[in-house]
């Protein structure tokens, strides 16, 4: 087995790092100020101080926006500089990432290639396109999968392989689509950065697992945590009567994964949320830091009203759902596995034996900016699971994906068609034909195939989406009476979706049923608290009702998340204008 650079830990108080958060935090801010790009607009501490637990959030500036999907990151530890640390090292990964994808995407950067193409060109240094089909868990011959992988262009990257040292070359958008930004990291060194990758790789594929499962596990007594910082962040919940659960998540792979779920017995539900997540690290008290660090980022103190978006594990609605972590022995939290070591080198190879032993491959894409020179990786095992992607995985769906929404028209039918021979039954193409027609303005079609594609798919949520597409075709005609039986039928199966309820919103509104619209602008707000449109529809709605007062403070609101919408400051100002008018004097 390869052995690594050495990177000895020169910071381990609440987690493992190079050096002090002081001085990533220093070190991360004189870079953005050289580079002057505007990429961070600023870092400002969110929690409210009840747990005393600090959690950071770091803020996209206007050059960063325009590549990057989200526009803050969030940042957990212990204490204040590792809080501010975490928040700015996520930036970090993210802008990496994703500058280092519209690089590579770029005409002419990057070798976009299909597969066969790409055996010619690249020849044994090219993965094995059984490893394609192993990231999804599909078994088929390796000649059906290069025929689908031909479909569509790939873009080729260098990459490392974790094993063996060796460069090879992988299609990054393969792997970004079914992984997103699953395995992106960033930190002070290169090997502080890919173990940090992996760990949260290894952190998703067990959740996921166990999710799907819902198995037996050990329960951690907390009474056998020594380690101080953790011992200081079990009191911080004590305290706040907030009851904590230790699970061992590890689930066999011999890296120390902590489950935890928590709940307020005051605030829970009118205030708070049930909290479940998991950290995973080199040895079992760094998994729990991590993930009790990680409950105080996501629980917005248990009483401020925030919601979470979950996505290693789902958001439990209530006690019941979570029944089955109540099950198992109770063991120490020496019993987890640890493969700890004063330098992360030797860390990052233990991670790789693991994982080898296991018959996982593992793939290191460097991702660091050439202008911030700040170590970022994406890492990638194909054969890892994450919730967040379907259960009914294959080639074939995700292909279909790309051949319906990037590909040109007469390659995305083609495409289609050739799925259809290979996948007889996929449960998929309808949906996707249904996606197609919705780009080329076929919006009968599109409804048609939309309603074909519900009553095929494998879950409540697939069936969920394939309904509400069938409300997006009808409002695209401006059949606003006809949506609502489609979105009642998707809330019911799948009732955590923003969309759904912002457009059964809009449809309500636009036939007059304005108390019905700001019913559901209110539960698409619950899901995103901070949707500036949102609120602006909600806005819309209480001035139509005559609550003027709560109108205003609506569209103020949304206005001061989105400047930009000037439907709704025009809506302001004339309901400004009128309660001046209605003003004595």
């Amino acid at each position: 087995m390869l052995q690594h650079p050495s990177c000895t830990k020169g910071y381990t108080r609440d987690l493992d790092k190079a050096v002090s958060p002081e001085q990533t935090v220093r070190h991360i801010r004189s870079v953005l100020a050289r580079t002057g790009h505007h990429l961070l607009e600023r870092t400002r501490r969110v929690d409210t101080g009840r747990l005393g637990i600090p959690v950071y959030m770091s803020i996209c500036g206007s050059k960063a926006r325009e590549i990057m999907p989200t526009r803050k990151q969030m940042g957990k530890g212990a204490s204040a500089a590792q809080a501010e640390a975490s928040a700015l090292m996520e930036f970090i990964e993210r802008y990496s990432l994703f500058s280092f994808l519209a690089r590579t995407g770029e005409r002419g950067k990057g070798a976009q290639l299909t597969w066969s193409q790409a055996e010619d060109r690249f020849g044994p240094s090219l993965i094995p396109v059984q490893e394609i089909l192993g990231s999804v868990q599909e078994e088929r011959p390796s000649s059906e999968a290069v025929q689908i992988m031909d479909l569509v262009p790939w873009d080729f990257c260098p990459a490392s392989d974790l094993h063996t040292g060796q460069e090879v070359v992988l299609p990054l958008n393969w792997f970004q689509t079914i992984n997103e930004f699953n395995g992106s990291s960033a930190g002070n060194t290169d090997v502080e950065s890919a173990l940090q990758g992996l760990c949260e790789l290894i952190e998703r594929h067990v959740c996921a697992e166990i999710n799907a499962q819902c198995p037996e596990l050990p329960s951690i007594d907390p009474k056998t945590m020594t380690d101080p910082v953790l011992k200081d962040l079990l009191a911080a919940f004590d305290r706040n009567g907030i009851v904590v659960w230790l699970k061992d998540f590890s689930l066999g792979l011999d890296v120390p994964t902590v489950g935890v779920l928590a709940y307020d017995p005051a605030t829970f539900p009118h205030s708070s949320e049930i909290v479940f997540t998991a950290g995973t690290a080199t040895s079992p008290e760094k998994a729990a830091i991590r993930a009790l660090t990680e409950v105080a980022q996501l629980g917005g103190d248990f009483e401020s009203g925030s919601r979470y978006e979950p996505s290693g594990l789902p958001k439990p609605k209530t006690l019941d759902q979570c029944a089955w972590l109540r099950r198992g022995r109770a063991v120490p939290i020496t019993a987890l596995p640890d493969i700890s070591h004063p330098d992360m080198g030797v860390e990052l190879s233990r991670v790789a034996k693991v994982l080898a032993q296991h018959k996982y491959p593992v793939y290191i894409v460097r991702t660091t900016d050439p202008d911030l020179q700040i170590p970022a990786h994406y890492s990638i095992v194909p054969g890892f699971g994450f919730r967040e992607r379907s259960t009914h995985a294959s080639l074939g769906l995700f292909v279909g994906r790309i051949l319906a929404e990037q590909q040109p028209e007469d390659l995305a039918e083609h495409g289609l068609r050739v799925l259809q021979d290979l996948y007889p039954q996929g449960h998929f193409l309808p949906f996707f034909q249904g996606i197609l027609a919705l780009r080329q303005e076929r919006f009968s079609q599109a409804l048609d195939a939309f309603s074909r594609a519900e009553d095929i798919q494998p879950t409540a949520q697939d069936k969920a989406f394939a309904a509400f597409y069938q409300a997006f075709c009808l409002s695209r005609e401006a059949q606003w009476d006809r949506i609502k039986p489609h979105l009642d039928r998707a809330i019911q199966g799948a009732p955590d979706v923003h969309a759904f309820y912002n457009l059964r919103g809009v449809g309500a509104f636009k036939t007059g049923r304005y108390e019905q619209a700001a019913e559901d602008f209110r539960s698409a707000l619950e899901l995103d608290p901070g949707s500036a449109m949102d609120l602006v529809n909600l806005g819309l709605c209480l001035k139509r009702a005559g609550q003027i007062h709560e109108a205003l403070s609506c569209l103020q609101a949304g206005l001061e998340l989105d400047p930009g919408m000037e439907t709704a400051r025009a809506e302001l100002e004339e309901l400004l204008a009128g309660k001046q008018d209605r003003e004595p004097g």
